[in-house]
């Protein structure tokens, strides 16, 4: 029986033909695969620029290509006759011999562009890749018969008309270097293809069948026909990964907490869905994929059962948020359900403390000092207070102040308690208390010890706070593979900054930095967006927003300027209608704004014009993605929202996170869109916009 992988190409390829045609090719690659009398057989290809190059024939007109070395065959495409025969002969397959993975090109391409190469590189004595030897360029990657090419580049020009037709294997360090960067720069680039850190023993280049298994964003096997019908018919997310999320989400064990760090659209929530699956399918004992919010939650556990076929070990993970642990923990350990005090009441006790104290500071202030000193570093006593570092709050208070201030906390906390309610952050600090003390089980009535997860693994973690990290350190044991964590610390839309040593996981970090759902234009447009600068929080340090890049070109974002609200809701209304019109399904596309007002106004617009797509805040996009997004409002007064801002005088270093928050926001929604972004506001316009 012929070894099948199916290259990522070819499920797309399958869904855009008719039903007819596309059920005759299914069943065709079905007999294919099983040998049977009537299979198609594979056909050599005259001309082809690669010998192993052959067709199949596999419905009326339409034929595979494919790739074939003994009996290992790689399905790459269905294309009509004509095509596929013209497509066969054009390719040509390679193994690159520095990573061991699948490289595949077009060489008649790479034929015609050589000439217009050779006119620019006549013009000038200068080549851009002149200081670098042929060894150094074999040396990361670089293919032998690509050298006399790369000896013709002049200009990053040039080297940019190269990309699209040259493997990204090859293009990477190529560009790497024509940068400035030195060979272990380019090393680093050809370093993020492979799926392992190390590939085991020599490489042939001449073994198709290794070179496959070596790449999961190339091919998958197809062992049987159950397996074959599982890559056709689900979405591609599920079986194609790129090597970096691959590695990340399939290595078998992690002796530490691992946190993986990356910008929009680099795949981290994918990475923590796979990675969950993969500790599941293991069977090492129950695991918690945990993210922000209840909604995010439900997301993630559909996308999950899309992903886990198998029962068994779908029935070992559990989907849910950092909330719903704290309140099911505190309901366990208390027999009775937890009461949450509202932001009304909450904002009335603060007013009062206040009042009672006569404190200086308002309160806006004191909140801030409960949540990111207090309940941030677990802080039970006054004395413990007087002698904390205070850091990310600019306004020093030497101890009388300090002692005035927690008098006044103390006020709302008394009160809290005597009435039988709580904080979110007070239920998961109380949650991570009785986790770290009891010898019962307060998690699973039905296991022994006080710990049922054996993993948890977190998506969204830039928003999270110690005392809620402090509950997953306590939820489970200290083993490999206990917590895998992801998340963007420029993605943070709340008011949290941590460092995960601080609260006792002592995490690897390691970093995604390609955006493979942005086009470069909109992640270009997010990244000066956000401004660039550092964010604070989950690792020691600073996290800059550099190096991070798309895999793809695609249309800049549209700024538009409008002289009033009313007009700008008929721009969004004709702009969301000709996007309709496109053919866009509705659920693809969304309208964000900063306030509910706004978001009332255009959800009202929307449907007076019989326009159904989704509206929401920036804060509703978080963790969503589209194929297209308008973002209306983005006017100075309205973004950043003034009431989300601290004074300057009260407290300058507050309002310089809160800014940042509010870029973090409109950088959010923004790059939730993965081919178009519309972004609009009337009168002036926001100050974090590009110029």
């Amino acid at each position: 029986m012929p070894r099948l992988a199916i290259a990522p190409e070819f499920p797309k390829e399958l869904e855009s033909l008719a039903g007819s045609v596309r059920r005759d090719v299914v069943v065709a690659v079905r007999r294919f695969l099983q040998s049977v009398t009537s299979a198609p057989h594979a056909e050599r290809v005259r001309g082809a620029r690669d010998e192993r190059m052959a067709t199949l024939r596999l419905a009326d007109r339409h034929r595979g290509v494919v790739a074939r070395q003994g009996d290992v065959y790689w399905l790459l495409t269905v294309l009509p006759e004509a095509e596929a025969w013209a497509y066969a002969q054009r390719l040509r397959i390679g193994v690159n011999l520095e990573i061991g993975v699948v490289e595949v090109w077009d060489a008649e391409a790479l034929e015609r562009i050589e000439p217009a190469l050779r006119r620019s590189a006549d013009s000038t004595e200068s080549r851009l890749l002149s200081h670098v030897c042929d060894a150094d360029l074999l040396s990361v990657g670089i293919e032998a018969r690509f050298l006399p090419l790369v000896r013709l580049v002049a200009s990053e020009m040039a080297l940019d008309a190269l990309e699209p037709l040259i493997p990204r294997t090859q293009y990477l360090p190529l560009a790497a270097l024509a940068n400035g960067g030195t060979l272990a720069d380019a090393w680093r680039e050809l370093a993020t293809c492979r799926t392992a850190a190390v590939v085991p023993g020599p490489i042939d280049a001449g073994d198709l069948y290794a070179a496959l298994r070596r790449s999961p964003d190339r091919a998958v096997f197809a062992p049987d026909a159950w397996e074959l019908e599982r890559i056709l018919t689900r979405p591609d997310w599920c079986t194609f990964l790129y090597p970096q999320q691959h590695r990340l989400a399939r290595t078998d064990r992690y002796d530490r907490p691992v946190l993986v760090i990356g910008g929009a659209g680099t795949g981290k929530t994918l990475v923590a869905l796979h990675r969950a699956a993969h500790l599941a399918r293991q069977g090492g004992g129950t695991v918690l994929l945990m993210s922000f919010s209840q909604r995010l939650s439900g997301d993630l556990a559909a996308r999950l059962d899309t992903l886990i076929e198998d029962e068994v070990a779908r029935k070992r993970v559990e989907v849910g948020n950092v909330d719903r642990l704290a309140h099911r923990v505190v309901a366990e350990a208390e027999g009775r359900q937890p009461t949450l005090a509202g932001n009304a009441e909450l904002a009335e006790l603060w007013r009062e403390a206040t009042e009672v104290s006569g404190t200086t500071h308002g309160a806006a202030f004191l909140l801030r000092e409960w949540e990111q000193v207090i309940l941030a570093q677990n802080l039970q006593t006054l004395d413990e207070y007087l002698n904390s570092p205070r850091s990310g709050r600019s306004i020093p208070l030497d101890a009388r102040e300090r002692e005035a201030v927690w008098r006044t906390i103390q006020h709302v906390v008394t009160t809290l308690r005597e009435t039988g309610r709580r904080t979110l952050l007070q239920l998961a600090a109380e949650a991570s208390a009785l986790l770290s003390r009891s010898t019962g089980d307060l998690l699973d009535d039905s296991g022994p010890g006080r710990e049922p997860y054996r993993h948890i693994v977190v998506d969204e973690a830039q928003d999270l706070h110690p005392a809620q990290w402090r509950l997953l350190r306590a939820a489970v044991p200290r083993a490999p593979n206990d917590l895998f964590i992801v998340g963007d610390p420029h993605q943070r839309i709340f008011d949290t900054r941590v460092t995960l040593s601080d609260v006792g996981i002592s995490a690897v970090p390691r970093r995604l930095h390609v955006s493979y759902r942005l086009p470069q234009e909109i992640l270009t447009f997010g990244v000066r967006l956000r401004g660039g600068g550092p964010a604070d929080g989950l690792v020691e340090g600073v996290q800059e927003m550099y190096g991070y890049r798309a895999t793809r070109p695609g249309a800049r974002p549209t700024v538009r300027a409008y002289d009033s609200f009313e007009s700008e809701l008929t721009g969004l209304v004709a702009h969301v209608r000709s996007w309709l019109q496109d053919g866009v399904e509705p659920g693809e596309i969304a309208v964000a704004a900063r306030t509910a007002e706004s978001v009332r106004d255009a959800r009202t617009a929307l449907r007076t014009a019989g326009l159904a797509v989704r509206v929401t805040t920036l804060h509703g996009m978080k963790g969503l993605e589209f194929q297209r997004v308008a973002v209306i409002g983005v006017a100075d007064g309205i973004v950043p929202a003034p009431d989300a801002l601290t004074p300057a005088g009260e407290d300058p270093t507050a309002r310089a996170h809160d800014l940042q928050r509010e870029r973090g926001l409109l950088y959010v929604a923004c790059t939730r869109a993965r081919e178009l972004l519309y972004v609009s506001y009337s009168g002036r316009a926001s100050p974090f916009l590009p110029p």
